[in-house]
Parts: C-alpha cells; structure tokens; sequence
C-alpha cells in the first residue's frame, strides 16, 4: 500500500480530515498530522520562537502545537516512518477559490508538501451549510489515485473545490484559473467586557472575476474546480518591463 500524509488547517478534530483519512484509508497507508485547534488563515507561517510539541491521539492522528505548514515539516522530517508518497490537504470547511488561496492553511500545508519534493493537493468543500464532506471524499480519492498514476510537473500543486453538493448532482470537473473578490470590507471595531476597542476582520470581498474559466464560475455551475498552483512566484511576463524601468532609476 502507498503511503499518504494528511493535513489541514481546521484543526485535527475537524469533519473535513477525519472524511478525508477514512476515504483514503481505504488504499492507503494514511499518517494525519494537524494543528490541535483551528489555523485557518495561516497561510505559510512557521512556528519559530516556541517549542513544536506533539500528541498522539486515540484515533491515530498526530495534533501539533503549531501551524499547517510545521505539520507537514514536522511529519514528513520527523513523524514519517516512511516519506510519503503524496500530501493531501484538507477538506477545508468552506472554500479556497480567488483571492483567498494566498491566506489559506490549508494551501500552505500542500505547498509545503510540494517545497519537500512531494505531490500534492489541497480540498476544500465550497459551500455554506458544509453538508458533504462524503462528496469532497470521493473526488479526493479519484485525484489522488489519478495523480499517483500520472504525476504532474514538480512546480506545482492542485487546488481542488468541491462544490457542497450530493454525489450524484455534482456535474463533473473543470481546470480552472484562480478568480478574484473585490477588496475587503473594512475592520469591525467593538469593545471587550472591560471597555477596550477591539477589532475583527470584516467580511471578504465578493466576487468580481467569477465568469467561466474559474474557480468562482465552476463552483456556481455544479463543477469541481481543479486550479493548478505554481510554487514559483516570479511574474516573468514582467522581467523584460521591469528590467526596462530599472534602467530609469
């Protein structure tokens, strides 16, 4: 059997991971190391002025004292008995389309499995009542299976939205390029039972670029969207601009 490293930012008591260990439990060789509350919105954070304490729990999964992305360092450098032969993320409880991807633990717990030199992936169930993580399983499982059959560049993670639908409504799959939100709401600024000011952020942006080709527009039609992520950030299709405006420095 293969070996499968499991992650998410929900925290490892979260629906969305425990549907995703026992679908691919079915296969695989399943180790799920998570954060032992919920990170979401981490991004790519290390922990690095705290120790990383771990606990291993009844049902067989490993929490973690730190963020997605220690997780996944932590167990693929230290945990694994065996390095994996894929990293898979979530089910995020709700989506990671847009804009959103930059802020999501969920997508750095996957591409800080592809920066150690694995395949990966991240999912997410796209809705508001969040009633399928059975769905979001399935549609893990086949890609898994899909991508340990036919690997894809090494520069790159998938990003995977399942829309939060039965099984059999879900109308199949569509590759998709990220779509964008308006900007954010502004802060929302209240007083704590002493009087302070606090704050919290307010709602995301709603969407702007949702047409056909993204995520947005794939998840409102009834589709899974599959957007592939590049690990390397460089704009190259602004070297040679910018390397014209230095010149006028």
């Amino acid at each position: 059997m293969i070996n499968i490293l499991v992650s998410n930012d929900d925290g490892v008591n979260a629906p969305g991971i425990i549907a995703l260990t026992d679908a691919l439990k079915a296969f695989a060789n399943v180790l799920t190391v998570a954060p032992d509350r919920n990170c979401s919105g981490a991004s790519n954070s290390l922990t690095l002025t705290n120790p990383l304490r771990i606990n291993s729990l009844d049902n067989g999964y490993i929490s973690v004292n730190g963020t997605p992305t220690d997780c996944v360092h932590l167990a693929i450098r230290q945990l694994c008995v065996a390095e994996p032969e894929i990293v898979v993320s979530g089910i995020n409880a709700g989506a990671n389309m847009g804009d959103d991807t930059l802020y999501s633990g969920t997508i750095a717990a996957a591409m800080e499995g592809r920066f150690l030199g694995l395949p990966a992936i991240a999912i997410s169930l796209a809705g508001k009542k969040l009633q399928h993580y059975d769905s979001a399983a399935e549609y893990a499982v086949r890609i898994v299976k899909s991508l340990l059959r036919h690997p894809i560049e090494s520069n790159q993670i998938l990003n995977v939205n399942v829309p939060d639908l039965p099984l059999d409504q879900i109308k199949g799959i569509k590759v998709t390029r990220l779509g964008a939100r308006h900007k954010a709401e502004g802060m929302v600024k209240t007083t704590d039972p002493a009087g302070k000011d606090i704050y919290w952020l307010g709602p995301v942006g709603v969407e702007q670029d949702a047409g056909e080709g993204t995520d947005f527009g794939a998840i409102a039609a009834g589709f899974v969207s599959i957007t592939p992520l590049t690990v390397d950030l460089t704009a190259y299709n602004q070297l040679s601009t910018l390397a014209d405006w230095v010149t006028k420095i």
